[in-house]
């Protein structure tokens, strides 16, 4: 049975579509909180330490939710685990926001915990559903995915920066977004489609045999270790300027909370504009070269955020930044769902490997910011980006197929 006899090409466009949304929602969500962190470390009255452990939440929740993720996607789907697990996470954030405006630290962090559990598991699910979507369409376009998070990031910032200059309670922000996740997800989920209904070679995928045993076996895989190494560099760059970013400027080029914001919406921007076009550069140039490029550049961006004084040039090393940030970690994703027999349990311990750098750096450069300032706390960030340009290699692509390719935008007929 070949993809066209499971799925017509207008489903294969609608999970496309469908899968779209779903990966706004989550960048809707974190950027909310991030815009307003600078005001929830206000509201609770806590130095950069106490804000790292606050992240840290999010974080742990994450581990623990990516280490259980692939035993829930075996078990519930792709499709079931994405749906249930976004409406939980759109609850962990609106606790967030209750716990920040109380003001009660352990509401928020707890409020941050159920957040990254829920976030954790559904960042697999639907990475998952998209590498699935990917390969029925024939032709790359994790990035374009990833693109649309970061559309997700490039509102919810916005939203943040207005309702920070509105003065609006950051628990009535947050519960907004949070209601606009649920409804997101109510009106994606009957398009998304069962994963299984296409492997790497345009045949269905085979998971009757998948146990525990087998999914853990995962990690013994070199391959799965160098692309895990790989996204952890790439979450890294990420994960520091959506943790740090605005409260770098803030405290580091003395601008103003809603600039603050602005500049971490500026990255989100970039990092947009990195993925949308990344598609073209992977098609032309393959994964490794433009990988190791990428990470170079996040290098350059960091560095002028770090040691250029002037706030408008700092902003245009976010854009360098960004820029730089875009690729990684979805060419990870997608690279560790090649194999579509495995893709569930290597997409999870690719993401767990990842993931420790949201577990690690928010505490670590928040324990350096209190004696060095956050901005030179951002130095640790490139060890890890040089070490990602390094393991770019265990990314490169399998073999091509003989199938054909569905175009990516394109609405197909059947």
């Amino acid at each position: 049975m070949s993809t066209a006899a499971a799925l017509t090409r207008p489903q294969i466009t609608a999970w496309r579509n469908a899968v779209f949304a779903i990966f706004v929602l989550p960048g809707i969500a974190i950027s909310s909180w991030v815009a307003r962190l600078p005001a929830a470390r206000d509201a609770l009255e806590v130095g950069p330490a106490q804000v790292g452990f606050l992240i840290f939440g999010i974080a742990a929740g994450s581990i623990v939710g990516l280490v259980a993720s692939s035993h829930i996607v075996a078990r519930f789907g792709a499709r079931n685990t994405t749906a249930v697990g976004m409406i939980v996470n759109a609850v962990g954030l609106a606790v967030a926001g209750i716990g920040a405006t109380m003001p009660n630290f352990a509401v928020a962090f707890a409020g941050l915990l159920i957040f990254g559990a829920a976030a954790g598991c559904t960042d697999v699910a639907m990475n998952i559903s998209g590498a699935a979507n990917e390969r029925a369409l024939g032709r790359a376009i994790m990035p374009v995915f990833h693109a649309f998070f970061s559309f997700g990031t490039m509102l919810g910032a916005g939203i943040g920066a207005l309702a920070e200059l509105l003065a609006i309670p950051i628990a009535v922000h947050l519960a907004v977004m949070a209601g606009i996740m649920v409804l997101g997800t109510i009106l994606a989920r009957p398009f998304l489609q069962d994963e299984h209904l296409v492997g790497d070679d345009g045949e269905p995928a085979d998971h009757g045999s998948s146990t525990w045993r087998d999914r853990l076996a995962i990690w013994k895989d070199p391959r799965t270790l160098l692309i895990g190494v790989l996204v952890l560099g790439a979450a890294f760059a990420e994960g520091s300027a959506n943790d740090w970013l605005a409260i770098a400027m803030v405290d580091g080029h003395d601008v103003s909370n809603a600039t603050g914001a602005l500049v971490f919406g500026i990255f989100v921007t970039a990092m947009t504009v990195g993925r949308l076009t990344g598609v073209f550069l992977l098609d032309r140039f393959g994964r490794v070269p433009v990988l190791r490029g990428s990470f170079l550049l996040a290098s350059i961006g960091l560095l002028i955020v770090i040691f250029v004084p002037n706030e408008y040039v700092a902003m245009g090393g976010a854009v360098l930044w960004g820029l730089g940030a875009a690729l990684g970690f979805p060419v990870g994703m997608s690279a560790a769902a090649d194999d579509a027999r495995t893709a569930a349990a290597r997409v999870s311990a690719v993401a767990t490997i990842g993931y420790f750098a949201f577990l690690v750096g928010p505490p670590v450069i928040g324990l350096i910011g209190e004696h060095t300032g956050v901005l030179h706390a951002l130095l640790v960030v490139l060890v890890l980006t040089a070490i990602g340009s390094i393991v770019a290699g265990g990314a490169r692509e399998p073999k091509k197929t003989s199938a054909a390719p569905v175009d990516t935008f394109a609405d197909p007929q059947s």
